[in-house]
């Protein structure tokens, strides 16, 4: 509509000129601005048309090589950004969306620690859509070895959670309705492994990798999008994604976490590279002025996408999003680093390694470091002698997605980081008129306090209860995705199915939006609001 008012305009400006002028050029004045204007006019049509070329292209999961299916290239084609001198093939996406919550208390790179832990616990709760009460495959007293199994969902018992330690089987923690909430085993000194055969990666069929992985306990390594579920052993993805760096607040180095560990990661990458119908895409940290390690930027077998900007640039979902993203009934598998290294170490030694390197972070943590230890470690066990107040929240993974736990928890089945604040339980006077105490913010009202680099000392405080949802556009500043997510929360609250899965809600998981809950003026709970679409819509299919 803009075009063609500003068509007629030309062309309302070109009669008045062309009959006030008395000169002989003024036809030729006439002229120019009509066929100016019928440029104009074809330029808006073709711009119509490559509009609804990319419509249609969203529509069926077209892309090109350079994500442009227009008619002609378009400014950014020609303007594109900088990438770093160390990319060396692969796409490169720049976001301009997003927010870094820079937060006090990283662990050290430097200081990596064999952390002695007694208890370890696998929660069958980390794991959607499991039957409340799984079967317990042990008795409380028996002996287990690393690899052993634990329990399997009775909907799906062919698919097996095993031991990370040996040692002890100590308690079968109950929670309401006598589900099962904790499968807790007290480990040895030295771990002993179950030996088990190990199917050939280049002669063995998909199935047989499959079966063994399910048996082994490796498939539930491999969460599964949309839901975040356990796949079925039947379902071919067609894609698989790996995030090889994290951008959420204190957030782990995973070049740390995959060094000594090569070999692992890239044998693992080929046994998922025969389980997918398409690719396995690694996304690689372009953000920096060094290359990631070399275990990254090598690797064979996968293709490579480079990402850069502000947090959730390293999100999976962010990948999937601006790579291939989730279109009608596709299943789209991801994993973490440390996953894809068990993988690989089962398939290299014939043990199921479940080695964790851990970030303890966080403001009140006397030395904020890395430790080594083993998936479910007791977080009493890794945190004991190193909490500096008695007022503080124990978050299993992240601030922003992570976690409220205790002292006698464990450590959640994808963890890798440790977060320990303030509790937030006190009240600031005048604190929304006078918002002295620095505190991280996406508001330009408060101070940035020591500028960009400074790092916050945060609590839990929300600093206001729940109030009226409205449309602010706040959660379309830092979610660097084609979708409306304020307008997808209301369409959840309503129970509108269809407006849910017009929105996008397949493509998003509870990280996603973690951000925009935090930059929520309204204090909504995105996290679980989504959650509770994903689950309703789940119940529709």
């Amino acid at each position: 509509m803009d075009k063609l008012k500003l068509t007629l305009s030309l062309a309302f400006v070109a009669h008045i000129l062309s009959a006030q002028s008395q000169s002989s050029g003024s036809g030729l004045l006439f002229y120019s601005i009509i066929g100016l204007c019928a440029i104009l006019v074809v330029w808006a049509m073709l711009s119509l048309a490559s509009n609804l070329m990319k419509i249609e292209a969203n529509k069926y999961g077209i892309k090109s090589d350079n994500n442009n299916m227009s008619v002609f290239p378009g400014l950014r084609d020609f303007f594109k950004p900088r990438k770093p001198t160390y990319i060396n093939g692969g796409s490169f996406h720049l976001l301009t969306k997003g927010h870094d919550i820079k937060l006090a208390g990283s662990a050290d790179i430097s200081l990596i620690e064999q952390t002695p832990v007694a208890r370890f616990g696998i929660k069958p709760t980390d794991f959607h859509g499991m039957s409340p009460i799984p079967k317990v495959e042990l008795e409380v007293g028996n002996d287990v070895k690393a690899g052993d199994v634990l329990f399997y969902d009775k909907k799906r018992p062919e698919i097996k959670y095993c031991s990370p330690v040996s040692g002890e089987l100590v308690d079968v923690k109950r929670g309401e309705k006598r589900s099962i909430a904790e499968v807790v085993i007290l480990a040895d000194k030295e771990m002993k492994y179950k030996s088990v055969n190990v199917p050939n990666i280049d002669t063995s069929d998909r199935n047989t990798l499959i079966h063994f992985m399910a048996e082994n306990g490796l498939w539930p390594m491999i969460n599964e999008r949309p839901f975040d579920v356990v796949p079925e052993l039947d379902t071919i993805p067609v894609n698989i994604f790996i995030s090889t760096f994290d951008t959420a607040p204190l957030a782990p180095d995973n070049n740390l976490i995959v060094k000594d560990n090569e070999a692992a990661f890239q044998t693992g990458l080929n046994v998922l590279g025969k389980l997918t119908s398409g690719k396995v895409h690694l996304g690689l940290d372009a953000r920096g002025n060094s290359a990631p390690s070399s275990a990254f930027t090598d690797a064979l077998g996968v293709e490579k996408h480079w990402f850069a900007g502000a947090h959730p640039a390293g999100n999976v979902g962010i990948h999937i999003h601006h790579v291939a993203p989730i279109k009608g009934l596709d299943k789209v598998w991801t994993l973490t680093v440390q996953e894809v290294i068990t993988i690989g170490m089962m398939f290299l030694t014939g043990q199921y390694h479940a080695e964790r390197v851990v970030a303890l972070t966080g403001a009140e943590l006397k030395t904020p470091k890395y430790v080594k230890t083993f998936q479910g470690a007791n977080l009493g066990d890794l945190l004991a002698g190193n909490i500096m107040g008695d007022n503080v929240r124990i978050v299993s993974g992240d601030v922003l997605s992570g976690k409220q736990d205790t002292m006698d928890g464990f450590l959640s089945f994808r963890a890798d980081q440790v977060t320990v604040l303030t509790e937030g339980d006190d009240f600031e006077l005048f604190g929304w008129l006078l918002p002295l105490a620095p505190r991280p913010s996406l508001s330009g009202t408060i101070p940035s306090y020591g500028g960009k680099d400074y790092h916050f000392e945060a609590n839990t405080n929300t600093h206001g209860e729940k109030r009226a949802f409205v449309v602010s556009g706040q959660y379309e500043e830092v979610l660097p995705m084609d979708i409306y997510p304020q307008h997808l929360m209301k369409a959840i609250i309503t129970g509108n199915i269809e407006k849910m899965e017009g929105l996008g809600i397949t493509e998003l998981t509870e990280e996603d939006v973690a951000l925009c809950e935090f930059a929520c003026t309204s204090k909504n709970p995105l996290q679980s609001l989504l959650r509770q679409g994903l689950d309703t819509l789940k119940e529709q299919l």
